[in-house]
């Protein structure tokens, strides 16, 4: 009706729905313990836990958010990316994350959820489309920016915080958003002004 066509093929539709259910199962089974990021048991030795905490959330209000946000991902990007490529992703800001937290944010001890990592993968998204010409590549580009600066300015949201009964870890937000750009490094050096077919 709209002229809008979902990206609703196998390859497109398999790797969001492997994640949502991952991470549904993870809560389902209250994983959390087992699985959180928390600097005291990593420093014993339990260094999963930088990259399984990617991977869970504090309730189910956690998860559904980010839930939304593979949605959202899937809408506007499915059409960029491959199996291969969309799990690679997944995988590397996840643990690039955790990383990320783990030396560069001493004051965070514990901490769990997908948010960091998807704000990789939109940036990484909103790079593909300027290189492919999608017009609203750099609107979205400019949005994700100026959302990661006031997050910074402002600092987490009280009302967020209270939904997910923690605080909003925005450093996370700023480290998967930097592992995005480094994922767009050929993308970058390419100058965005080719399209890649896949």
């Amino acid at each position: 009706m709209f002229g809008f066509n979902l990206p609703i093929s196998r390859q497109y539709i398999v790797p969001p729905i492997v994640l949502a259910t991952i991470a549904t199962v993870l809560m389902a089974f209250d994983m959390r313990d087992a699985l959180e990021f928390h600097r005291q048991l990593i420093s014993e030795g339990q260094v999963w836990r930088i990259w399984s905490s990617q991977y869970i959330h504090t309730n189910w209000t956690h998860l559904a958010l980010n839930l939304v946000g593979i949605l959202f991902i899937w809408v506007l990007h499915a059409e960029h990316t491959s199996i291969r490529r969309y799990f690679i992703h997944v995988l590397f800001l996840g643990l690039w994350t955790g990383i990320g937290i783990w030396l560069f944010c001493p004051d965070i001890r514990v901490y769990t959820g997908l948010s960091g990592l998807l704000h990789g993968i939109i940036v990484w998204g909103a790079l593909k489309d300027i290189q492919v010409k999608e017009p609203t590549g750099i609107l979205l580009f400019l949005g994700i920016v100026g959302k990661l600066a006031w997050e910074q300015y402002a600092g987490p949201s009280t009302d967020v915080g209270n939904l997910i009964d923690s605080r909003v870890a925005i450093e996370s937000h700023l480290i998967g958003a930097i592992g995005g750009l480094v994922l767009a490094l050929p993308l970058i050096k390419g100058k965005l002004g080719f399209a890649v077919k896949h």
